[in-house]
């Protein structure tokens, strides 16, 4: 039997990088929300063994580096299950865009698995396996509006926020997110007088897209105002969800989207002050979209995809055939709250 799954997007409402751990991690702070782009995956489970993976993207790795390869590995282990997997990849997002897809796809093919072997897992155990393969794959065993800490693994799921539209534009670049990490250090370690090294390069380096430890010496980041910055998103993620949860945003009358609290939450992406020096034309991506007229326009992780919140549907057609016209990939989709998602994910 073949199963087929749709494999959701995600952007991140802000993203605080805060010192490194001792396993060469980054502590994070970050709001998760999943979007309806999405990739298709389809998988069986037949006679055999093995595990093999079709992709007609040649940036998509066909073996052990594949996460969707590592988490069977660990689920057939744990629901101790034989057979060869084959499991093909409809790839519709970005590789390396920042958008979660190589984790997502994960997390679909470990729900395909289980349908397929019609076995389930203890929802914590799946967050477990999920969390080993890579740091933002849990988010997409909640879905929604989630808040990430730790090194991204730690997943809260937040109040459902109402579906709002997206544009999300994608530039023909791709930014490695271990190298993104590297330059993050070496801006933070010459912060002191303002000016930070630019020369590392971020240009794509073939690596799997989830979350990989940095190589620089974990002595060495101590960049002075890191726990500030932490601070700072923290105040400001604080009090987007005080207005939320208070029922502010749902008074009666009130016509604005509370995801449009950010604006005056003035939530930031650190990444932005590394990729975009080194990728200016993302720069000028996020220009373009608040002159679209996007109520807030960010890098979503480290890259290279750019997304921009608008008002309303029509509003963001608007801003999608304005953007085009500039030479832009630019498409339209709304954000997905928890109900939606899971909805949708066997609704293929």
């Amino acid at each position: 039997m073949t199963v087929t799954i749709r494999s959701f997007a995600k952007i991140n409402l802000g993203l605080s990088i805060g010192a490194a751990r001792p396993d060469g991690f980054h502590e994070l702070l970050t709001v998760y929300q999943t979007i309806a782009l999405h990739d298709v995956i389809r998988m069986s489970v037949g006679r055999g063994s093995g595990i093999e993976i079709r992709c007609a993207d040649p940036r998509v790795p066909n073996d052990e580096s594949n996460t969707c390869y590592r988490i069977v590995e660990k689920g057939m282990e744990v629901l101790r299950a034989r057979g060869r997997v084959v499991i093909h990849i409809e790839k519709r997002l970005p590789v390396q865009g920042g958008l979660g897809g190589a984790s997502s796809n994960a997390v679909a093919t470990l729900l395909g698995l289980e349908r397929a072997l019609k076995k389930s897992l203890p929802a914590e155990e799946r967050l477990r396996i999920a969390a080993e393969v890579g740091s933002d794959l849990p988010l997409f065993l909640v879905g929604g509006t989630v808040l990430g800490l730790g090194r991204g693994e730690q997943v809260y799921p937040l109040q459902d926020l109402p579906e709002m539209a997206c544009v999300v534009v994608t530039p023909e670049v791709g930014v490695s997110t271990p190298k993104a990490f590297a330059e993050w250090d070496r801006l933070g370690n010459d912060s002191a007088d303002g000016v930070g090294a630019r020369t590392a390069g971020l240009r794509p380096a073939g690596q799997p897209r989830a979350a990989v430890p940095t190589q620089a010496d974990p002595a060495k980041l101590t960049a002075p105002n890191a726990s500030d910055r932490m601070v700072e998103l923290g105040r400001g993620l604080s009090a987007w969800l005080g207005e939320i949860y208070s029922g502010a945003p749902f008074r009666r009358g009130r016509a604005e989207n509370p995801l449009l609290e950010l604006v005056r939450a003035g939530i930031k992406n650190d990444f932005e002050q590394v990729v975009f020096p080194e990728y200016p034309e993302l720069s000028e991506g996020k220009r373009a979209l608040e002159r679209a007229g996007a109520k807030y326009a960010s890098l979503s992780g480290s890259g290279s995809t750019l997304y921009g919140l608008f008002a309303s549907k029509e509003a963001a057609r608007t801003a999608v055939t304005r953007l085009r016209k500039q030479g832009w990939a630019a498409q339209v989709t709304v954000t997905l709250t928890r109900g939606q998602y899971w909805r949708r994910v066997f609704d293929c």
